[in-house]
């Protein structure tokens, strides 16, 4: 009698009604106040033309839903591709976004994000600004800029912060101001320069003046 050896272990028989116990909805998981919930409504509400307009053809996965899962993903300070393409297999919140589609591969969110997102990434950043507008979330009466400066030749020991620039800009021009009212009076000259003293009106009361470039340096 031919006994018939089984080379394949049974992975399941400690495993009796596992599957059972995963909810047939992903969605009852998620926290109705949940992040990705609001994401998705407000993805959900743009006009997405430009996006949709850099495509000849449409794969599995939409454009739309494409742009949540890298939008998700960034919110969440994670910008690898690899780790988006991971997060769709493991992640509930990522597979709420999915809608059942399957998980794109690192390539497809590499082009997505080069090929197109970055072409009307403008655009799409202006339509979520006028949306927050809209919704009351920002006011549009302030602009909010960094507050470091980078020379154009930069390295660690070269930048400054924005607040040192201001205030030696503002010493700067008051010390300007009284040098150039102090040589209008000394010289008996008169350069119009308006409420603003700029270094071009310096360099050409120096030239009526015959002053000494160190003087002005100084």
């Amino acid at each position: 009698m031919t006994k018939h050896i089984n080379l394949h272990k049974n992975y399941s028989l400690n495993q009796g009604g596992y599957q059972l116990k995963l909810p047939l909805n992903i969605e009852t998981i998620i926290p109705e106040d949940d992040s990705v919930r609001l994401l998705s409504q407000f993805v959900e509400a743009m006009d997405l033309t430009d996006l949709y307009s850099t495509y000849e053809r449409i794969n599995s996965v939409s454009p739309r839903t494409l742009l949540k899962i890298v939008l998700y993903s960034y919110m969440n300070g994670d910008y690898s591709s690899r780790s988006m393409e991971l997060n769709c297999k493991r992640d509930i919140n990522f597979m709420f976004l999915l809608e059942g589609a399957p998980a794109p591969d690192h390539a497809t969110f590499a082009r997505f994000r080069s090929i197109h997102f970055a072409p009307c990434s403008k655009r799409i950043l202006a339509e979520m600004s006028n949306a927050l507008f809209d919704l009351g979330e920002i006011s549009g009466e302030t602009i909010f800029i960094d507050g470091t400066k980078i020379e154009a030749a930069a390295n660690k020991y070269t930048f400054v912060w924005k607040k040192a620039v201001t205030k030696n800009q503002t010493k700067l021009l008051i010390k300007l101001a009284d040098f150039v009212a102090e040589c209008e009076q000394l010289y008996g000259l008169k350069i119009v320069y308006g409420d603003t003293v700029k270094m071009k009106h310096v360099k050409k009361l120096r030239k009526k003046a015959a002053v000494p470039p160190e003087a002005v340096s100084d």
